[in-house]
């Protein structure tokens, strides 16, 4: 039994539970918020099921659509469409401005402010464009809420942390956490958010420029929560890692650039930099978009971003 956007339905829990204790009945049940699985359908369930996560279209998924395609075109095109499986099959730029402003419309109205009944439509409009506008920048909610008050939307610091919460649920931003690398702790300061599809951001910013290095930045995210048990920010001290990626306990390390050419190497040294201070022995990474064949840098190997994330393994 499939059932689609159960949580929808009032009472969904016990009707689930009923099916499942019935004889040779296998039920799956999908939905688009992060809260289908807490409360009370977790408490009927408990110890009875399996999550599998899902996300859009990877770049190594999306090329199955596009083989004729270079890595590098087909890279261009990943980012200038959408990761969503549908789009694969627009080829009109109206019609997949019109697709994804139809999700973004039903995950803001229908999944955010429809369920958890937000007041004030307008903010959380101004809260996304802000977490499109600084992706790869770590934000923190005072940041954010004294930003907006200063562009004329005043707010308080609960407020944003309500709405960011709300966008979470609804899967259409990621938070990657910090994480202190050297104390081996979780830190409860800013992290960074990401967007499930860069195909959205465009349509919601616009032409507006984007760093090319953040958005890459972002498709890299996306890859290691696929590959990963969960992905942090990185602090060593006062350097930071992109990612710390963590499977069964034993983390792994990426660093990530557009480019590191240049300036008498001056961009690959503070690059590895934090990468170098790092004082156990797990895998250490640097991706960049420069075509180069892989290299180590005295243990950090450094490859390119593309035949990475084409790589349909595990590293």
């Amino acid at each position: 039994i499939f059932i689609d956007e159960v949580q929808q339905v009032a009472g969904f829990e016990r009707a689930v539970d009923a099916l499942y204790v019935q004889p040779n009945c296998d039920v799956y049940i999908t939905g688009s918020n992060s809260q289908l699985l807490s409360g009370e359908l977790a408490t009927l369930l408990s110890g009875r099921y399996v999550e599998i996560p899902m996300l859009p279209l990877s770049l190594a998924e999306y090329a199955e659509a596009f083989p004729a395609l270079s890595p590098e075109r087909l890279y261009r095109q990943y980012l200038q469409g959408s990761s969503f499986p549908y789009a694969t099959a627009l080829t009109e730029p109206r019609a997949l401005q019109q697709y994804l402003s139809g999700i973004y419309d039903t995950v803001i109205l229908k999944d955010i402010v429809g369920r958890r009944k937000l007041p004030d439509l307008q903010l959380l409009r101004r809260v996304t464009r802000f977490l499109f506008d600084n992706i790869g920048n770590l934000c923190a909610s005072r940041k954010i809420a004294d930003t907006l008050t200063s562009m004329g939307n005043k707010t308080t610091i609960p407020t944003v942390e309500s709405y960011l919460g709300s966008l979470q649920d609804a899967f259409l931003f990621y938070k990657a956490e910090r994480y202190d690398v050297k104390g081996k702790e979780y830190l409860r300061s800013s992290g960074k958010y990401y967007a499930v599809d860069i195909g959205l951001r465009r349509m919601v910013l616009g032409n507006k420029p984007a760093d090319m290095g953040h958005i890459l930045e972002n498709v890299i995210y996306l890859e290691l929560l696929r590959r990963y048990d969960a992905v942090y920010v990185g602090k060593a001290g006062r350097a930071e890692i992109d990612f710390v990626a963590l499977r069964d306990g034993e983390p792994h390390y990426y660093q990530v650039a557009y480019t590191v050419m240049g300036d008498d190497g001056a961009i690959l040294r503070r690059e590895l930099a934090p990468l170098q201070d790092v004082q156990d022995y797990y895998p250490r990474y640097l991706l960049t978009m420069d075509l180069v064949p892989p290299v180590s840098h005295a243990g950090i190997r450094q490859e390119y971003a593309l035949d990475w994330l084409l790589q349909d393994r595990q590293p």
